[in-house]
């Protein structure tokens, strides 16, 4: 019965995977360096870990490290160095990212002040609803260098 049972389910799962395949990516394309997409991911990677520390926290009803992980992701996170961004990133973008530092920022000022738990979970969910919207609307993909591939084109034809 265990076999059948994992049989269906893997079964389900490979339809699941191969839908969700032929599905085309509607998400806005961003065309980034590859500096700025390591730049971006990076940040992005930094609010992933931090969200992970949160929530350890949380656990743990730690509310001082809760207040200091939510402040490290705050507006204080955003750099003079992503000036860069703005001239390539769409306004909508930045914006979005904008609002989830400075959600945090309003999470690290709560968790000191109202010290409560759940209330914190709820803003961390209003802020993972910001990620996920972001997630779901662009795909970053590294432009064409035309010099590169102008070498890779030279090379090709030795």
């Amino acid at each position: 019965m265990k076999k059948i049972l994992a049989l269906i389910l893997g079964f389900i799962g490979f339809i699941a995977f191969a839908a969700m395949a032929d599905e085309a990516d509607k998400r806005q394309v961003l065309p980034l360096s590859e500096q700025q997409r390591n730049h971006v991911l990076t940040e992005m990677r930094g609010l992933l870990s931090g969200t992970q520390n949160i929530l350890d926290a949380l656990s743990r009803e730690d509310m001082a490290t809760v207040a200091r992980e939510a402040r490290s992701l705050g507006m204080g996170m955003v750099h003079k160095g992503e000036d860069h961004l703005k001239t390539v990133l769409p306004k909508e973008f930045m914006q979005l990212g904008m609002s989830v530092h400075k959600s945090f920022d309003k999470i690290a000022f709560d968790a000191e002040s109202l010290k409560d738990p759940k209330h914190t979970l709820r803003q961390l969910g209003e802020s993972m609803q910001k990620c996920n919207a972001c997630h779901a609307s662009y795909q970053i993909r590294v432009k064409d260098n035309p010099a590169s591939s102008e070498m890779q084109h030279s090379h090709h034809q030795h």
